[in-house]
């Protein structure tokens, strides 16, 4: 519902007036004149004015990892240093969209209205993702996520943010991102009929049917590595651990 700039905006005037309370500088209809702070209610203060010293990078793009879990997406924010004139909602993975001969080039499906934090570059259709892999000759990790899952914000930000894990992510595989919460109804042809007769028409109940079908899961994050011939698991898969390392390892073992 809101941007993320909006829900930060929103949190650093809240405890900005938090902090201006308990040092008495706003006083409601019934309360007593603060004559002193005493040492707890200081050390309140000092806590509420550090966090929302904090929180304003944030509107200029800081990451914020400590809060990375509770924020919405980065890919929200419409002014980002990190990003500012960046568009990658078409291009040949790998190549910019400048540089490619106008027949190659072509729109991912449903990336007109998803993207992936850090620049990374994906797919957000598991047929297609798996096409390209297999003419480009590279592994898929697969992301099953959602927009309002916590778990999956806070792995990009503590773990995809490293420099060695996205150099991996942006150069020796081909991400497929799979939205299991998205509502936007799909075109008919790709609407899948489950059992009983009942019709999935939203690309996140589409999604989710497939992780429970394919992958026998229900949950986000959840990661796997495929090759793109066999559709097989190239290493055993992974959900939400914020070890970067033991995430490395699970990128350089598919590679391998």
């Amino acid at each position: 519902l809101l941007d993320r700039e909006v829900y930060l905006a929103i949190w650093i005037v809240v405890f900005a007036l938090l902090g201006l309370y308990l040092l008495g500088k706003i006083r409601f209809a019934y309360d007593s004149p603060v004559e002193h702070l005493s040492v707890f209610r200081l050390v309140l203060v000092i806590t509420v004015f550090t966090f929302v010293v904090y929180m304003i990078p944030g509107m200029w793009g800081a990451p914020l990892k400590a809060l990375s879990g509770y924020l919405p997406p980065i890919t929200t924010q419409d002014f980002n240093l990190d990003r500012t004139g960046q568009d990658a909602s078409t291009y040949v993975l790998g190549v910019p969209a400048d540089q490619c001969p106008a027949t190659e080039e072509a729109p991912r499906k449903y990336s007109d209205f998803l993207d992936m934090p850090f620049g990374i570059e994906a797919f957000f259709d598991y047929n297609e993702a798996m096409e390209y892999a297999r003419k480009v000759g590279k592994p898929v990790f697969v992301d099953f996520t959602g927009h309002g899952c916590v778990n999956c914000r806070e792995m990009e930000q503590r773990v995809w943010s490293d420099p060695r894990v996205l150099k991996m992510m942006k150069n020796d595989y081909v991400i497929c991102a799979l939205y299991a919460d998205d509502k936007k109804v799909v075109d008919q042809a790709d609407w899948v009929t489950v059992e009983g007769g009942k019709v999935l028409k939203t690309l996140g109940k589409i999604n989710s049917h497939f992780a429970l079908e394919r992958f026998n899961v229900n949950a986000q994050p959840y990661y796997a590595i495929l090759d793109p011939q066999t559709e097989q698991h190239k290493m055993p898969s992974r959900g939400y651990n914020l070890d970067v390392d033991a995430f490395i390892e699970f990128l350089q073992g598919g590679l391998k």
